[in-house]
C-alpha cells in the first residue's frame, strides 16, 4: 500500500502535472491517469488545509480565552 504524500510532495507533483500537460508530452492514453492524480492530489490539499485552519482556530480561540482569563484576574 503507497504512502498518503505529504502536503509539500502532492503539491509539488501536482505542479509537474501541471507541466507536462502544459507542455503537451502527455499521451492521450496516459492523460486521463494524469487528471484522475491531480483530482485526488487537489482533494488531499483541500483536505489538509481545511483541517490544519480548523486547528489553528481551535488554538487561537484556547489562546484568547487563556488571555481573557489572566486579565480578569
Amino acid at each position: 500500500m503507497a504512502r498518503t504524500p505529504s502536503y509539500k510532495e502532492a503539491i509539488e507533483e501536482l505542479e509537474a502535472i501541471v507541466q507536462e500537460i502544459e507542455s503537451e508530452t502527455v499521451d492521450v492514453d496516459v492523460l486521463t491517469e494524469k487528471v484522475k492524480r491531480a483530482t485526488f492530489l487537489i482533494k488531499l490539499c483541500k483536505k489538509r488545509l481545511r483541517e490544519t485552519d480548523k486547528e489553528v482556530k481551535k488554538i487561537l480561540k484556547e489562546f484568547e480565552e487563556e488571555a481573557e482569563e489572566v486579565i480578569e484576574e
